[in-house]
């Protein structure tokens, strides 16, 4: 039996890492928490559209952060996370050489 809050969770979870910019951020700070003065010129975008995405991901769970004087550092709550991204890494890959064999059986 499905719990309806449970996959309103899961999928407010989901769609605060479905988008590229968020991604990339999180890829980053795979190895570490990291200041946000290293994350913005890192990710080469507005700086105030990288704080959003920041504090975004940090409002649903994604990260946590702290501040340090005037600095604010951000790192992954839960290193789980990658194993997901793994998974779909993977799942995308297989889709990626399904739809190529196919390409070539039409060829």
């Amino acid at each position: 039996m499905l719990d309806s809050n449970l996959v309103e969770l899961e999928s407010g979870y989901l769609k605060a890492i479905a988008q590229p910019t968020r991604l990339k951020i999180l890829y980053f700070l795979k190895d570490g928490e990291k200041c946000q003065c290293k994350i913005i010129p890192f990710m080469k975008e507005d700086q105030s559209n990288i704080s959003r995405h920041l504090t975004r991901m940090r409002d649903l769970g994604v990260l946590e952060s702290r501040r340090e004087g005037v600095s604010v550092y951000y790192k992954i709550r839960d290193k789980r996370l990658f194993s997901l991204l793994s998974l779909v890494d993977r799942m995308v890959k297989a889709e990626i050489k399904e739809k190529a064999k196919r390409a070539k059986v039409l060829v």
